[in-house]
């Protein structure tokens, strides 16, 4: 099975877990913002987005794509600063169909937020956040910043791909 990485990104975290994915794997790599590739020319595919203000923002991309994603296998990888957990699960949730997210295999990757790279408005918003983050850990993450990006993260995407390569129907 031959497969495809599009992905969404916006301060460039998603970007390079997405090219370290490529790079493992030699699947092509497509940033949704730039390209239009043809996804009836692959049997599966890996979707990744950051979370920002709670939401994927790959999450019109993939709306607007849903017809031709029905019958693919979809690995999906979303980062944040947030860890995996319910939190995380809600705000998926609340960005992708039901239908979509039931059928897909999730990896959440942690990833960077470096506060004087952000937009005004994007630090602006991240202070309120911050301020009213009843968790002191995050809140200190939220105005300080974090670096939890980390190759070895994606192991578990690349044993997905390796699976979906050996079997000629993925179930």
């Amino acid at each position: 099975m031959n497969g495809a990485i599009f992905f969404s990104s916006k301060y460039g975290s998603t970007a390079q877990y997405a090219n370290w994915i490529g790079q493992a794997t030699g699947l092509p790599v497509y940033d949704v913002k730039y390209n239009n590739a043809d996804l009836s020319e692959y049997d599966f595919l890996i979707l990744g987005s950051p979370i920002i203000y709670y939401k994927l923002t790959i999450h019109k991309w993939v709306k607007k794509h849903l017809a031709k994603l029905a019958d693919k296998p979809i690995i999906f990888f979303s980062v944040s600063g947030a860890g995996a957990g319910s939190r995380l699960d809600g705000w998926i949730a609340d960005s992708l169909p039901e239908n979509f997210i039931s059928r897909m295999y999730h990896v959440a990757l942690r990833g960077r937020q470096i506060p004087k790279q952000l937009s005004r408005y994007d630090w602006m918003m991240l202070k309120i956040a911050a301020m009213a983050n009843k968790d002191p850990v995050a809140r200190k993450q939220e105005f300080e910043g974090f670096d939890f990006m980390d190759k070895a993260s994606i192991a578990p995407i690349l044993k997905l791909v390796e699976q979906f390569q050996l079997s000629k129907v993925v179930t």
